[in-house]
């Protein structure tokens, strides 16, 4: 009997609501798994970066993170290696990724600005204290077309880990 075949998973939300984290952790109970952060992606544009919040050209570039976050991701499917992408998504960049990543899962994680500063206390932030706050704003008010909106305010890392699994098992191909 072989392995379920997951659909590759999306997880969304803002900053320090532990994207990265459940990431690495959903990972790690499987056979074989990818991260892809579309954080580290932008950061691939050395000279001229901008933010993707940062109009025109930050919207340009989010979008081309994103495209290539969907490249690799799909090389790693086909390659049938279990795939968890970290991005804070928009509307928009939600419609690429599924149109980019057949299948995909979409899990937004929620948790109160409050609590996310609690949780990023305890890493570098790369982020000024009103990005932050934007970022939050724009899950809040815009946020995207996800398959499931999970309350993480009140769950260990290990319990959300944990609930995300349950939740990427059920969404097999």
């Amino acid at each position: 009997m072989g392995l379920v075949k997951l659909r590759p998973l999306v997880l969304t939300g803002g900053p320090g609501v532990g994207k990265s984290s459940t990431a690495l952790a959903l990972a790690e109970m499987r056979a074989r798994a990818a991260v892809v952060e579309v954080d580290d992606i932008r950061q691939m544009i050395v000279s001229g970066g901008v933010a993707p919040w940062k109009g025109a050209e930050g919207n340009r570039q989010r979008q081309l993170g994103v495209r290539n976050a969907c490249a690799v991701a799909m090389n790693f499917c086909e390659a049938d290696v279990d795939v968890v992408i970290t991005d804070v998504l928009t509307p928009v960049s939600a419609d690429l990724y599924r149109q980019l990543v057949p299948n995909c899962f979409i899990v937004r994680l929620t948790a109160t600005v409050k609590e996310a500063r609690r949780r990023a206390a305890s890493r570098e932030l790369f982020l000024t204290h009103e990005e932050f706050n934007d970022l939050h704003r724009l899950d809040r008010f815009e946020p995207p077309r996800a398959d499931i909106h999970l309350e993480v305010e009140h769950l260990s890392p290990g319990s959300q880990a944990r609930a995300v699994n349950d939740l990427w098992k059920t969404a097999v191909v």
